[in-house]
């Protein structure tokens, strides 16, 4: 599906099916002439169309954008309950590379970079790492690795006990509740086992899943961009520091915006509404 705005810009819209039977829309925003591509991955329960102010605001400056579905979130045909659950496996190992794959039908020939939000940033860096020569860049707004170590203390310390209590519920209720927690959507088991995991342990592993992402990501040599909020709890600068370490091969920068800068709250979502300063971080 496809249409022009005033700007000459394409929206354009993809369904896709993996063999596993699910199905979601790859949406995007693509200039008459673009210089590249990015495949975004959002952040844990949020829609892809709640990123469509920063693929519009990017497609002005030439940057093609298309839009991952979270399996069990906006137009994926899956929810998550007591019968329907998935982990890291299904999302890194199916859901992923078909929209990659997407990408590189429509647009091949120019560069490609890979980015995310917050859970969405950790993905994207773990897909990048299983395919390190297919990314120009590594765009990572709002993310960094949940370990509790490499967070302030004594919020760190709060964490572990987090990590320990989410699995639980999740088990309890067939899916983790986000939505009345005020964490994510109502996500499933498998995946809050993998992200738990990860925030006790520190390393990146998908579980039921041979492939050893941490190897993954030392292999990462495209140029890292970070852009952070002063008032963002979810994501300190030492989360994605220490994120970024894993890819010692990579150069890396980071940007921190304040309120003065965003012209709205520096947190982990209000950016979405007003891009544009998070775009011009991650073009500079």
């Amino acid at each position: 599906m496809k249409a022009l705005d005033d700007h000459g810009v394409a929206a354009e819209e993809y369904p896709l099916q993996s063999q596993d039977g699910h199905a979601c829309t790859l949406i995007a925003r693509i200039p008459v002439n673009p210089a590249s591509a990015l495949l975004w991955v959002p952040a844990l329960g949020v829609a892809a169309r709640h990123y469509l102010p920063f693929a519009e605001a990017l497609s002005a400056r030439d940057v093609a954008v298309f839009v991952h579905e979270w399996r069990g979130n906006g137009s994926s045909s899956l929810r998550a309950n007591r019968r329907t659950d998935w982990g890291y496996r299904e999302l890194l190992g199916t859901d992923l590379p078909l929209s990659h794959a997407a990408v590189r039908t429509r647009l091949p020939g120019i560069p490609h970079r890979i980015g995310g939000h917050s859970l969405g940033g950790q993905l994207a860096a773990c897909h990048a790492g299983r395919d390190p020569d297919a990314f120009a860049a590594l765009w990572l707004v709002g993310s960094g690795t949940p370990y509790w170590r490499s967070f302030p203390m004594p919020r760190g310390y709060a964490l572990p006990f987090f990590y320990q209590f989410a699995p639980w519920l999740a088990h309890a209720c067939g899916a983790l509740p986000g939505r009345r927690l005020g964490f994510g959507g109502d996500e499933a088991r498998g995946l809050i086992r993998d992200w738990a995991r990860v925030g006790l342990s520190g390393r990146y592993r998908a579980a039921g899943w041979p492939v050893d992402l941490e190897a993954g990501l030392r292999d990462v040599r495209a140029p890292v961009r970070g852009v952070l909020f002063d008032d963002d709890w979810l994501a300190p600068e030492s989360s994605l520091r220490a994120l970024m370490a894993k890819m010692p091969h990579a150069p890396a920068r980071v940007t921190v915006l304040d309120h003065a800068r965003l012209g709205v709250r520096a947190d982990h979502f209000a950016w979405m509404k007003q891009p544009q300063a998070v775009i011009d971080g991650l073009l500079a």
